[in-house]
């Protein structure tokens, strides 16, 4: 994970990319299409797998697909065994496989370079090729501004301005810049609010992110959250009598008392999307980003946990960030060594957000 290049990220990922005709993938007759999906956790995990598997199963009920073209590997681990759940869905007979952790992009790079009549779409990384391998991803910093909003008002509410964060790798620009988007979504309601960031090393592993989370609490923090796929954050704020926001998928039935919403994905459109240009033979190795305008992430909705005036809050917010007159990172903006990094009147770019590297003022990283 940690070699994650960022300068690269941000070329690829942001505009629309240069392509140049190849030996593009032949047109696929809807009725032999075969989708195959690489997860690195369980399908029934309340996080990211559980949220990509749903975007799968509407992706296969919108185009009518009958239950043996939708193919998946579960519980992928981000080294060689992502090889072999890559060839195992190649001889499946899948014509398109999405690989959904960024530790499975070099193992998808070579994959497509074997099988060049194969589309392969990766998400949350930065390499592609011009014939048949693209990147996907999305501007969840939107959403999580929107979900700082809800812990922010939680935290004043509480009257304890230290929120948590079970961070996956503390050095990749995805965690990153979504720290820095949750805490000043937080702070533009309760500008005192300061973040602990514990970090686990890994995008899936349910018992160090526990742990995290005890940790963040033991130190004092009153509503916490986390980029991590699994559901164990909420759910260790739940038997503290404390508060979560979740992350990836509503996670409400996981912890009712302690869940206040999450920033949510919905990959069903982009899925079918790609699956129908497959059918049709006109898929291009283009990587998307796409935003809450086009409803690949948004906010779930809020329990009766949140504080009164939230919804009000946050729709404001949304409104804003939609019409263009709220931009999440929008100067003056100093880091966490005090340094100023956007000036008054400056907005981070795409590209620009895609590769930070810097923490905002608030921001503590907690050593275990």
């Amino acid at each position: 994970m940690k070699k994650l290049l960022s300068a690269a990220l941000a070329l690829v990922l942001c505009l629309s990319l240069s392509w140049t005709a190849g030996a593009r993938p032949d047109p696929v007759a809807q009725e032999e299409l075969k989708v195959g999906m690489v997860y690195i956790g369980g399908v029934e995990d309340m996080g990211y797998t559980y949220a990509h598997h749903q975007g799968a199963l509407a992706m296969a009920e919108n185009l009518g697909l009958a239950q043996d073209q939708l193919l998946w590997e579960a519980n992928v681990p981000e080294d060689e065994g992502c090889a072999a759940a890559l060839e195992a869905l190649v001889q499946e007979g899948c014509q398109l496989i999405f690989a959904t952790s960024f530790g499975f992009m070099d193992y998808v790079e070579q994959a497509a370079a074997q099988y060049p009549q194969v589309v392969f779409s990766h998400c949350s990384g930065y390499k592609s090729n011009e014939t048949n391998f693209n990147n996907y991803f999305g501007r969840i910093w939107e959403a999580r501004y929107l979900a700082g909003i809800a812990a922010g008002l939680k935290a004043k509410e509480m009257g304890n301005p230290r929120l948590g964060y079970v961070a996956a790798y503390p050095d990749v620009p995805e965690v990153i810049y979504s720290i820095n988007a949750y805490l000043l979504g937080a702070r533009s309601v309760y500008p005192e609010a300061t973040l602990t960031v514990q970090a686990v090393n890994s995008w899936y592993d349910p018992q160090g992110e526990r742990q995290a989370a005890e940790e963040l609490i033991a130190l004092g923090c009153g509503v916490l959250t986390h980029d991590t796929d699994s559901a164990e954050t909420v759910n260790a704020c739940q038997e503290q009598g404390l508060y979560a926001v979740g992350y990836n998928a509503d996670m409400s039935s996981a912890a009712p008392g302690a869940y206040l919403t999450a920033p949510v994905w919905d990959w069903s459109g982009y899925l079918t999307r790609t699956a129908r240009q497959v059918i049709d033979g006109v898929w291009k190795p283009v990587n998307y980003l796409g935003g809450m305008a086009d409803g690949l992430v948004g906010l779930a909705p809020l329990t009766d946990n949140c504080t009164p005036g939230t919804q009000e809050e946050i729709q404001k917010a949304q409104t804003g960030i939609l019409e263009g007159s709220l931009a999440v990172f929008q100067g003056p903006l100093y880091d966490n060594g005090g340094h100023l990094r956007v000036e008054q009147g400056q907005t981070l770019a795409d590209q620009e957000i895609l590769s930070m590297s810097w923490l905002c003022q608030g921001v503590v990283l907690n050593e275990p």
